[in-house]
């Protein structure tokens, strides 16, 4: 009994595990073919970069509805019931009459009421209210261009990531295709050991190679994987999810026959830093006027509506009263000019990092336009180098056949034709990358990626 009790739940639990294996093996090999449009949308949506530059936005708005209104009207009311003691009042106007007496019974006051409300309006107020509210909108634009900014960076570092994925996913392919070549090679050596056609030495050269080409699979596969949960949480998509680059993305390499002047013309009229900057100017421009409003008088309009009442003395109703109230502060002549000074400081702060962008854009771009014409030279080199080395192996391996090279030849002619290959393949990527680099640091960087700016 004991027996086929065992059986029993030894049974039970294959079953439950062959019920779950299924499910554990879809959650480990969730494949998902990307694009890098598809990239670049998931990763904006995802970006906490782009969320913070959200929050600063709405930031930069609410400054805005709080400086418009500051030119609406101010309404407050307010009202109070004292307890008091029991005061002598004397009046000194005669409010009973002829008396000849000349004297009455003054009242009894214990509390006093009143209730009052008031509005005013300002009319002017020496332009600070209408400086303030320019301020405010040109903050708010400034926010908006950073935030136009900070996407245009999104998308070039999800470029970035989408290369390095691409890299690692042909690195891994190529090797894999040599890997497959050393072990026929080496069940070929170990045939021709046996019948003592080659030496024993070079069969543990190319067993030697196998071994190593082995390493750099694993190495390769480590790389791929890390590449892949980068990108996973690049695009905010489960760690477990396997992605498979488009490989035709890097097939064909952008070509542009702009000039480096050109570009940087494109990069004066485009760069969201710099009109971010020239909006924080004008709001800078805007903040010294507020400044100096302080030198002048603040005219309003006022209204207002009193009631109170003393019990046994005094009672006041409809009370209302309306003017033109004016302010002036004549210590705002000397305590102003600090304040006048603080907002040409920031002006002038502005100035110099205007002056400090033209100079980082004119270096950027150059920089950006140079590292596009190398790669696109290292692809023709590539390309020149793929067919050197597939020719010199071809060689190489003739010659081995027929006992005029050595093994040594052999598998160093066989390292260097998959280094080319390799080589072309990254020089592909980073050509693509080279260019939407070049075309970030013109502003002209859209969700399109390379496609953008040809």
């Amino acid at each position: 009994m004991k027996l086929n009790s065992t059986y029993r739940r030894l049974w039970s639990l294959t079953v439950c595990a062959l019920l779950t294996l299924p499910y554990y093996y879809s959650q480990a090999q969730d494949r998902k073919s990307l694009s890098l449009k598809e990239a670049i949308t998931l990763s904006i949506q995802n970006s906490k970069e782009l969320k913070l530059s959200k929050t600063k936005i709405d930031a930069a708005l609410a400054s805005v509805k709080t400086a418009n209104n500051s030119q609406l009207p101010d309404i407050s009311v307010s009202a109070s019931y004292l307890r008091i003691n029991e005061p002598n009042v004397d009046f000194k106007l005669n409010v009973g009459g002829n008396d000849s007496s000349g004297g009455g019974s003054s009242p009894k006051v214990n509390s006093v009421a009143y209730a009052m409300a008031t509005v005013s309006l300002p009319i002017f107020s020496g332009f600070i209210i209408q400086s303030q509210k320019a301020s405010a909108r040109y903050l708010a634009e400034a926010a908006k261009l950073d935030a136009d900014k900070d996407r245009e960076a999104v998308i070039q570092n999800t470029i970035n990531a989408y290369s390095n994925l691409y890299k690692a996913q042909q690195a891994v392919t190529l090797v894999q295709e040599n890997l497959k070549q050393q072990q026929q090679r080496v069940a070929d050596f170990t045939n021709l050991e046996k019948n003592g056609i080659v030496a024993r030495n070079d069969l543990l050269k190319v067993q030697l190679q196998q071994s190593n080409v082995e390493v750099s699979l694993v190495e390769a596969e480590s790389n791929l994987k890390l590449a892949n949960i980068a990108m996973n949480l690049l695009l905010g998509l489960p760690e477990t999810t396997v992605l498979d680059a488009d490989t035709t993305t890097f097939k064909q390499t952008p070509t542009g026959t702009k000039a480096a002047a050109e570009w940087e013309q494109i990069a004066m009229q485009n760069r969201k830093d710099a009109a971010a900057l020239s909006a924080r100017e004008r709001a800078a421009t805007a903040g010294i006027k507020a400044a100096k409003g302080e030198y002048y008088p603040s005219v309003g309009l006022t209204g207002g509506y009193v009631a109170l009442t003393v019990p046994n003395a005094l009672t006041v109703t409809n009370a209302l009263n309306a003017g033109i109230g004016v302010k002036y502060s004549p210590s705002s002549l000397w305590k102003a000019g600090s304040k006048v000074t603080e907002a040409k400081v920031r002006l002038q702060e502005v100035q110099v990092n205007e002056e400090l962008l033209v100079d980082n854009i004119h270096l950027s771009i150059n920089k950006a336009y140079q590292d596009y014409l190398v790669n696109q030279k290292k692809i023709d080199a590539y390309q020149k180098a793929i067919d050197q080395a597939s020719e010199n192996y071809k060689i190489v391996k003739n010659k081995q056949e027929n006992n005029l090279a050595t093994t040594t030849d052999l598998l160093e002619a066989d390292v260097a034709n998959v280094q080319a290959k390799l080589n072309y393949a990254f020089a592909k990527a980073d050509a693509v990358v080279a260019y939407t680099r070049l075309l970030e640091t013109a502003g002209i960087l859209s969700e399109t990626g390379a496609e953008a700016g040809k």
